[in-house]
């Protein structure tokens, strides 16, 4: 007890006793945005120089002495430790974990003890086999599976992989039966999966140009085209399917309907939710693309097809998301059928198979699933567990349904579900991690800044008393539509065994409740979300939830860049506050990798009229010279899709404004990206770091 009282005091000494933080190089940069003049003095920070290396280095020292000294971390550790060890995940994404291919299974399992989750396939008879374990390919367990798509016969399996966190993927295929790879690999692909055609013989993808080495982390990525490569060639030999010289902005992806008649072709911009959908006739002109929805004004996700009648989930006149069906044949508008109607809910996710529509919505950011008949328009819903999240996979080639469900106490499971009997059954029973019964799980709905009715989960343990001491976490996203829904994450999952209260608000920006809250959270309305926020926060203190002092916000990307807005415009309201990778720079974010494709959330500062409100929110420019509370900035060295510059000089400014005592720590990992393909190892020491920090600036130690 003498040694810990000793620890918290000196730890307490060494927050108080201001830290002294490594000069950041600088330089007397000013930009000139529309006749406003803007400095930028640590622009340096974004160049791979020996100066910013040193202060690269100087700041992992720092961090690094800071929290490992935090008191209890040794705890903390071993609860972020048994999350990882305890579940069993499908994958971090369930569209990617499950696939059918003539009656073969394949899915993907994360066993206790695993950086990476392994590929398995099941035969319709037999057990199940390891495809592809890509924990054997690095010894830092960096290497992930980034995609992966099995062939319609079931024989190959087209597979990405990526290193070191990064979005780039190298491409490989490998016979399922001999588990082998062919010789062939296919490089500079980002942001594209495997279409495989009928016959299993070739693929379609998209990739980028080959970046020049020196930059291939940071250059923009533009000029997207669309391949299909046959199997047992060289990638030199990849056919050029479709391309767009006078759009490079656009990307595309494919679909080869089942019965090979044709090929859809999806053009996105940017993160926009609007799209384009183009076919060809593969049966009449196979070089012929037609334009079947040719103006970005709504969004159209293929499902499949019935002959010449195409079946899309749309927005089009369904803010909320409806599905149509259009025989090409007589594509007028006019002519449209549909399918499923929109209705109070919110369309997430669609699902085609057989004669079945499988449809996920969202009810006040919670899952209802229903299937519903092609044929007799017949519907019924799959009773779900609870509050949570459902999750199907991109596409089944037959019944049965394969979904998952998770909430906040609950790990994903995967499901059976047959519709003829209308039963579901669970896969497996996973060892509890957290006992659900001693939690309290709800939804409250509190007012913004302008009265809009925002809703937000609540989860704690039973008993706890509000008495507005409580260590809360606040975390929120709010932008490019996402949907937060009720998920288990081994990070929430050991801030609740730990004693803290977790908050989830789901802002405007989000896809909660369709493209209206969508756009009420974009472009000149983006301080509705950091009004959201701070209406959260304040709900929470006025309601006894928990204290100014007692009070985290914590964000990733464009939650970080949520992080990052909120507390400059309310430091008074938090008592820390943890953005990562974190879109901070709102002048620059498009001069990088795929930075560009933001502009359809946030603008362009090319712009005069999107300058004045993205320089008016932008984290790094409105840091002020007041009081931060303590703040732990999140960044990885090999992010290259929000790069690391934006937390590097973030960190700088902030350290230089900072006016009170309270610490201002940024913490770099190595060897990693924006979060995806993270391995387990560096996953638990990333959570201990962080709720150490968020603790014991709270001045909270676990158990008390």
């Amino acid at each position: 007890m003498r040694f810990r009282a000793f620890l918290i005091a000196t730890v307490s000494l060494f927050a108080e006793a201001r830290l002294k933080y490594p000069p950041a190089p600088q330089g007397s940069q000013v930009d000139d945005f529309h006749g406003s003049k803007v400095a930028d003095p640590y622009r340096l920070l974004e160049q791979d120089s020996p100066e910013t290396k040193a202060w690269i280095k100087a700041e992992q020292a720092l961090s690094a002495q800071y929290l490992n000294s935090l008191p209890s971390r040794q705890r903390i550790r071993s609860v972020a430790d048994r999350m990882f060890a305890t579940v069993k995940y499908p994958a971090l994404d369930f569209q990617a974990s499950v696939r059918t291919a003539k009656g073969r299974v394949f899915y993907m399992r994360q066993e206790p003890g695993q950086n990476q989750p392994v590929l398995y396939v099941r035969d319709t008879s037999g057990p199940a086999r390891v495809l592809l374990d890509p924990n054997t390919l690095s010894k830092d367990g960096t290497t992930a599976v980034a995609t992966w798509q099995p062939s319609p016969d079931g024989k190959w399996l087209a597979y990405g992989l990526s290193s070191a966190g990064s979005d780039w993927q190298k491409f490989h295929i490998r016979s399922v039966d001999t588990l082998q790879d062919l010789s062939e690999t296919l490089d500079w692909i980002k942001f594209s999966s495997a279409s495989w055609a009928p016959d299993s013989s070739a693929f379609y993808y998209s990739r980028f140009p080959k970046p020049q080495q020196s930059n291939a982390y940071t250059a923009a990525n533009t000029d997207s085209k669309l391949y299909l490569h046959r199997l047992r060639t060289a990638q030199a030999e990849d056919k050029l399917i479709y391309e767009r010289p006078d759009q490079k902005e656009w990307m595309f992806s494919a679909d080869p309907t089942p019965d090979g008649r044709y090929l859809i072709i999806s053009v996105s911009w940017g993160t926009r939710q609007e799209n384009l959908v183009f076919y060809r006739d593969l049966n009449e002109d196979a070089n012929k693309t037609i334009e079947l929805i040719s103006k970005f004004e709504a969004s159209y996700a293929f499902l499949g097809n019935r002959g010449s009648t195409f079946y899309f989930s749309t927005t089009d006149n369904a803010p909320r998301g409806r599905v149509i069906a259009i025989n090409v044949n007589h594509a007028q508008r006019a002519a449209w059928k549909e399918a499923a109607p929109q209705r109070q809910a919110t369309l997430e996710q669609s699902l085609m198979v057989e004669n079945l529509l499988v449809l996920n919505y969202l009810r006040d950011a919670a899952s209802a699933l229903y299937v519903r008949n092609l044929d007799t328009h017949k519907e019924s819903e799959v009773k779900l567990p609870g509050l949570g999240t459902a999750l199907l996979p991109s596409h089944l080639e037959t019944t049965p349904l394969y979904y998952s469900f998770t909430s906040f106490t609950t790990p994903e499971m995967l499901y059976r579900y047959d519709a003829g009997a209308g039963t579901a059954a669970s896969l497996e029973k996973p060892t509890p991690v957290l006992n659900p019964a001693t939690y309290e799980e709800k939804q409250v709905f509190y007012n913004s800044k302008d009265g809009t009715r925002i809703p937000m989960f609540l989860v704690y343990r039973k008993g706890t008393q509000l008495n507005g001491s409580n260590p809360t976490l606040l975390y929120g996203y709010g932008g490019f539509k996402v949907s937060i829904t009720p998920s288990f994450s081994p990070l929430m999952g050991a801030w609740l065994e730990l004693g803290g209260v977790l908050a989830v608000a789901n802002l405007r920006g989000g896809g909660e409740y369709g493209e209206d809250w969508y756009k009420a959270g974009r472009l000149d309305r983006k301080q509705n979300v950091f009004d959201d926020f701070i209406s959260a926060a304040e709900w929470l203190i006025a309601n006894k939830y928990t204290s100014s002092k007692r009070l985290a916000i914590h964000g990733r990307s464009n939650g970080g860049l949520l992080v990052g807005a909120t507390l400059n415009q309310r430091p008074d309201l938090f008592g820390a506050a943890v953005p990562a990778v974190g879109v901070m720079d709102m002048l620059r974010f498009h001069k990088f990798t795929i930075g560009s494709a933001w502009m359809s959330d946030y603008g362009s500062p090319d712009k005069p009229e999107d300058f004045k409100y993205l320089r008016a929110y932008s984290p790094l420019h409105n840091i002020r010279k007041v009081a931060y509370p303590p703040t732990l900035i999140m960044t990885s060295d090999h992010d290259d899709r929000v790069v690391p510059a934006h937390s590097f000089k973030y960190a700088a400014a902030m350290q230089h404004a900072q006016q009170g005592a309270a610490p201002i720590i940024v913490r770099i990992e190595t060897a990693a990206g924006h979060g995806a393909g993270k391995p387990v190892s560096k996953r638990a020491e990333e959570n201990t770091d962080l709720i150490a920090f968020v603790m014991n600036a709270l001045d909270y130690v676990p158990g008390k």
